[in-house]
């Protein structure tokens, strides 16, 4: 094998780990986050803090969505929000005519432990600030 092929090589093998490490490591945030929402989820649900009905807000600001689900939005923009079940929902996507009139059911996603991760400047916040804010005195 030439240098070369060994050099190509390994950085083929460096990459697969670095990606393998990435995706473990989301994985473990991921379960951290939803432990943090179950438990929110069944504190909210003990205080009596009632649940809101969740929208899905189209691409864009073109519309809004009624989705069968209630929860709290967690963002101040309501882009996410916990169900009252624990689940994690993301709260934007492209809405047609159709989803506007009739509404949506959007699946649940992995949580993060940090929302709005790598956007701008103050767009992200610690999932543990966020649910604090919604109910004041709740840390997990």
């Amino acid at each position: 094998m030439s240098t070369e092929q060994d050099w190509a090589r390994q950085r083929r093998e460096a990459a697969a780990e670095h990606e393998r490490r990435l995706a473990e490591r989301k994985a473990s945030e991921s379960s951290r986050a939803q432990t943090l929402l179950d438990q929110f989820a069944a504190a909210a649900a003990a205080a009596g803090l009632a649940p809101q009905a969740l929208e899905v807000k189209g691409y864009g600001g073109r519309g809004r969505a009624r989705t069968p689900l209630r929860g709290w939005y967690l963002r101040v923009d309501r882009t996410s929000a916990v169900g009252t079940d624990g689940a994690f929902y993301l709260l934007t996507a492209p809405l047609s005519a159709w989803d506007r009139l009739r509404g949506i059911r959007p699946e649940p996603k992995d949580p993060p432990l940090v929302l709005g991760a790598g956007g701008k400047d103050g767009e992200s916040i610690d999932l543990l600030d966020a649910l604090e804010r919604i109910m004041p005195g709740w840390r997990g």
